[in-house]
């Protein structure tokens, strides 16, 4: 019998600190974003959903629900198998099809989340190339942390968006005649800032760096078909692997990354994560294909996104609330400075 004194501590830890979760038990009510009926221990109730990070409502868009709802009625409910045997439908095809096209890329390739695209993309790099080394920013993502920590590959962290590091860093590892492969997000969740790529990439032309990128905060919010932040800059062609998301802004769910064709082809062929396990939905892709081809031609609603940002954090100012003077993006960090008051106010 499995002694459970170890897991009563760590959920007292959790509680003395404030930082044990709850789950919010919710339905959203379709078509009424973000309105949704909480299921709380007392009672039900209607509520506003301040917390979504459906970020564009597309959750919620009738186009995207109608072909999820074609998807089903065509395919039923799940792909019927991993992807090397037969879980590959046409849907699948298709949408890796368009995320290629979207982030200027060969090939895309689609993994059941954002977190295990970046886990097991890294991983597989790895074993790829076996005298690689990771240069991770170190505000990065718990996913690319992990997979970078999983790989068992060396690893350099430099300082959040410092240049000067991230150079002599490079220095180090090639002067060793090992393979640098720079890590960073363009987005950050957490702040709210924007890391310098242009600067990163000159860097990694410099020194002969691989460049992977997560832009999950970003794609479907900047750029002009909602490619990214990349796209944003004009630069899709100076980023060698791209991550991103098929929830937050395109509101389904999923991951991929997207690269040359040789690069994905090999990834695919050694990532575990990605091999065996069962694809997703047929349904999930009829959703975020929709999804990424009606936010191309609707530019309007990246606008008026940023516009409440801006709005919010200017209301935040006005008000005396402080925010986080570095964010320069959709994501507004509000300052508490303590856990427990954090989550008594949200």
């Amino acid at each position: 019998m499995i002694d459970t004194s170890p897991f009563e501590k760590v959920i007292h830890t959790l509680k003395d600190e404030g930082k044990y979760r709850v789950f919010n038990d919710i339905v959203r009510e379709r078509g009424e974003f973000p309105k949704a009926i909480w299921y709380s221990k007392y009672a039900i109730k209607n509520i506003v959903n301040w917390c979504s990070n459906d970020y564009l409502g597309m959750g919620q868009n009738k186009i995207v629900i109608d072909a999820m709802h074609t998807a089903l009625d065509q395919t039923g409910a799940g792909s019927g198998g991993t992807r090397n045997i037969g879980g590959t439908s046409h849907y699948h095809v298709a949408l890796e099809a368009e995320l290629a096209r979207l982030h200027s890329k060969p090939q895309a390739l689609l993994y059941s989340s954002a977190y295990v695209a970046n886990e097991w993309s890294l991983i597989a790099l790895s074993k790829i190339i076996p005298n690689i080394v990771f240069l991770s920013d170190s505000k990065n993502h718990a996913s690319l942390i992990q997979g970078i920590r999983h790989s068992g590959a060396d690893k350099l962290i430099w300082q959040h968006n410092d240049m000067e590091q991230l150079e002599q860093q490079l220095a180090q590892v090639t002067a060793t005649e090992q393979v640098p492969c720079i890590v960073f997000e363009s987005v950050y969740s957490m702040d709210g800032d924007v890391s310098p790529i242009e600067a990163i990439c000159d860097l990694a032309d410099r020194y002969g760096a691989i460049t992977y990128i997560d832009e999950v905060h970003a794609v479907g919010l900047y750029g002009a078909s909602g490619a990214g932040y990349l796209e944003h800059l004009g630069i899709q062609d100076r980023v060698d692997i791209v991550n991103g998301t098929l929830g937050k802004a395109f509101g389904v769910t999923g991951g991929y990354i997207a690269g040359d064709g040789v690069v994905i082809d090999a990834i695919r062929s050694v990532a575990s994560g990605f091999i065996f396990t069962t694809s997703i939905s047929p349904v999930l892709c009829a959703g975020a294909l929709a999804s990424i081809k009606f936010l191309q031609d609707h530019n309007e609603l990246r606008e008026q996104h940023q516009a409440q940002a801006k709005k919010l954090a200017n209301k935040f100012a006005e008000a005396g609330v402080e925010v986080f003077d570095k964010a320069c993006t959709h994501i507004v960090p509000v300052m508490i400075r303590d856990a427990k008051r954090c989550k008594a106010i949200s």
